[in-house]
């Protein structure tokens, strides 16, 4: 064999005292045989949000609807990608913005917060955990929480949970005029009424005697 002679893969080649098969070096071929773009990305931008065999989603968390509540900000992207077990919703709460609308549990279901950038107090029963940028916060079932934006910045965060459909919350908090522990209702009351004419306001009621407990901005 001369020196620009080549073996090509499963050519038998004379191994000194026999024949023997060459072996390829294990990797998958060249690179026009590589499945997928160069940079590993699972497509154009053309496959964001559409049907796939598979049921794989793509979508920008920018172009899913906002359904704030209360928050100013709040996408729920497990609607968007048809999630079915578990909860992700983005968040984008003001400084004093409430998830949710007070202190309340999951009797059946998980969640954990996941802070992108700014601050998020997590008030519980024994104290309250200041979560910062790349922190996450674990709240196991039936554990009774609330959390703030804190901060003089807006938070962006994660709120993760499941199963899915036990996220049913209760909201227990006590009266400050019947004494009542007891749910709260709302009503959001547009700009130019209110306390505060110049912004949107969420006023929370008792749900046993209708007293206003609490008001702040959305």
């Amino acid at each position: 064999m001369t020196g620009e002679d080549t073996v090509a893969d499963g050519d038998e080649v004379e191994c000194g005292d026999g024949v023997g098969v060459r072996e390829d070096d294990g990797r998958a071929g060249d690179a026009d045989d590589r499945v997928g773009d160069d940079d590993g990305r699972a497509g154009s931008d053309d496959n964001r949000a559409g049907d796939d065999d598979r049921g794989y989603r793509h979508v920008a968390v920018e172009e899913v609807a906002n359904t704030p509540n209360p928050t100013r900000v709040k996408r729920e992207l497990d609607e968007a990608v048809g999630a079915s077990l578990f909860g992700c919703n983005y968040y984008e709460a003001d400084p004093g913005e409430r998830v949710p609308w007070g202190y309340h549990r999951h009797p059946d279901h998980e969640e954990m917060f996941y802070v992108i950038a700014g601050e998020l107090a997590v008030e519980t029963p024994d104290r309250t955990y200041r979560v910062g940028p790349d922190e996450a916060f674990f709240v196991p079932e039936n554990a009774p929480n609330r959390a703030v934006a804190a901060g003089d910045e807006p938070c962006r965060f994660l709120a993760l949970g499941a199963p899915k459909d036990a996220d049913g919350a209760v909201i227990e908090e006590a009266c400050p005029a019947c004494g009542a522990v007891t749910d709260r209702e709302y009503e959001v009351q547009t700009v130019d009424a209110g306390v505060n004419p110049d912004v949107t306001e969420y006023v929370l009621s008792c749900a046993e005697c209708g007293e206003t407990v609490d008001r702040f901005s959305a």
